[in-house]
């Protein structure tokens, strides 16, 4: 193995690591649900991405795998991210902060603030 794919396989190693001690970090510090799933379902899966990268690179066997791996991640973290934050939604967990758009759009109330005439 070339010194080049070493050098950027420990960059993958280092970047996916920091990535999901941030995204580790953002769900123990934010307030609420919502923001948490941000920070996990962004943050954290693309740490995942580059672990996985870097584990193809320093192992060449397991590249259908981890690629396999890749391609799985990132087409279900959307969707499971947003499959709990509409049920969190749906069963009443609060929201930390003022603005709530998707209680307008559900209701078919104005939002508040908002004269009508």
């Amino acid at each position: 193995m070339s010194i080049f794919l070493q050098v950027l396989a420990w960059v993958f190693l280092i970047f996916g690591t920091l990535m999901s001690l941030i995204g580790v970090i953002g769900f123990v510090r934010l307030p609420d649900v919502y923001t948490r799933l941000h920070a996990t379902g962004k943050v954290s899966v693309f740490g995942v991405v580059f672990l996985l990268l870097a584990a193809d690179i320093l192992t060449p066997l397991v590249t259908w795998k981890s690629l396999l791996l890749i391609f799985f991640v990132l087409m279900a973290s959307p969707s499971v991210a947003h499959s709990i934050a509409s049920a969190a939604y749906r069963t009443g967990i609060p929201i930390t902060g003022n603005r709530d758009e998707l209680a307008t759009k559900l209701d078919n109330r104005p939002p508040k603030g908002l004269l009508l005439k």
